[in-house]
């Protein structure tokens, strides 16, 4: 009787032992496989100038878990880092744009808050005050549908202005008036003064914002592929909008006042006579009551986008953005254009030196353009780059 216990639990003793060193390898194999599987990554996606250099938002994986986080540096003249911190709240994050304001900078993006929505990979919007130091002052997030995020801030004089989006997750049906586009106003410690939204609740988004004398304007996206020009009075009432037939998925996302009026930039879809899908880079103009006065767009023979412009000397605009070379297997180059007001073209060039290469923010700075983005390598990897252009479209330095 003893003999045969015994021999019970050497069995039940050699079963666990075997289970417990399959569950070590098999624990050892997942290690193994998510540290060689985690691929870096180290993006910009836009920059803004303070007095003594540049501010830069985006987003990395530098972490043990190597979730997306979003991220805020801080870089001196010589582009030099002087800091940088990420958003460690919550699982994956990112931030899309960044401004400074007299104390401090305000950054925007959005974030997975639990385990819930990193399951259903849904996020919050979320705006994060900086001091000079990179110190959080507040962080506010801002959630009316399933799906939300923040992607442009405005300073104004009493506060800032946020646009973005709060939508229905996919294949999630719903009639609430709440979704769409969001234009929010937030004072200057992160309460919401007032808030507006717009658009469809699946898919409308503002992707960018400024203020122009006495009124807010926004562009963006309402249903698929319908570009947006929309105006507001300073307390968040629609004053005019103005849709455009046919954008890209993304729709308009940059603008820039001038003197008779606004540019807005993107990408215009179209079917050509030979029934062939187009995309060109686009900037249209409008006036101050969003009324069309002309477009141009930029053909390479690719997949073109403007991703942002600014206003720069003598009243020119300069626009950046990606060119995607269909025929070398889909591979991205930088775009760089210099227009008159009037959407005249002075020059564009391209830029293609690594396999990928993404321009998602410029800036004038000492008579040069500061461009900044992201390469992606053969290895799945990217980081974030400075390109340095003349007035006359010359590379002077990439870092």
């Amino acid at each position: 009787m003893y003999k045969r216990v015994l021999r019970i639990l050497k069995i039940i003793f050699g079963f666990c032992l075997a289970l417990l060193i399959v569950e070590l390898l098999y624990l050892t194999y997942v290690s193994f496989f998510k540290e060689k599987k985690s691929v870096y990554f180290d993006s910009i996606n836009a920059m803004e100038n303070y007095s003594n250099g540049y501010v830069v938002v985006g987003s990395n994986n530098n972490n043990d878990s190597h979730y997306e986080k979003a991220k805020i540096a801080k870089y001196n003249m010589k582009r030099e880092k002087s800091f940088e911190f990420l958003y460690n709240k919550g699982y994956n994050g990112v931030f899309f744009d960044v401004a400074v304001d007299e104390d401090g900078y305000v950054a925007v993006g959005s974030y997975e808050a639990d385990q819930n929505s990193h399951n259903k990979k849904l996020r919050e919007a979320i705006i994060v005050k900086y001091d000079k130091d990179g110190k959080v002052l507040f962080d506010k997030s801002f959630k009316a549908l399933d799906d939300s995020k923040f992607v442009s801030v405005c300073v104004v004089d009493d506060g800032y202005l946020v646009v973005g989006q709060s939508v229905y997750e996919n294949m999630t049906l719903g009639f609430s008036k709440k979704g769409g586009a969001y234009l929010i106003k937030f004072d200057k410690v992160g309460n919401i003064v007032w808030k507006s939204d717009f658009g469809d609740n699946k898919s409308a988004i503002y992707n960018d914002v400024i203020q122009v004398n006495n009124y807010i304007y926004v562009v963006g996206k309402n249903s698929s592929r319908v570009g947006l020009v929309n105006k507001y009075d300073l307390k968040g009432n629609l004053v005019k909008s103005s849709e455009y037939k046919y954008t890209d998925n993304l729709g308009f996302t940059s603008l820039v006042a001038v003197d008779d009026g606004v540019v807005v930039a993107g990408a215009k879809k179209y079917v050509d006579d030979k029934n062939n899908s187009i995309v060109d880079a686009l900037l249209v103009k409008y006036d101050f009551d969003c009324n069309y006065l002309k477009e141009v767009r930029y053909d390479n023979s690719n997949i073109e986008r403007f991703n942002r412009i600014i206003k720069v000397d003598d009243n020119n605009i300069l626009a950046v953005g990606n060119e995607v070379n269909v025929s070398n297997g889909n591979l991205y180059n930088g775009i760089i254009g210099k227009y008159k007001s009037d959407l005249t073209i002075i020059k564009i060039e391209n830029y293609g030196e690594q396999r990928n290469d993404y321009f998602t923010d410029v800036k004038l700075v000492n008579d040069n353009y500061l461009v900044v983005g992201y390469s992606a390598y053969d290895d799945g990897s990217y980081l974030g780059k400075f390109i340095v252009y003349s007035k006359a479209l010359k590379v002077l330095e990439v870092q």
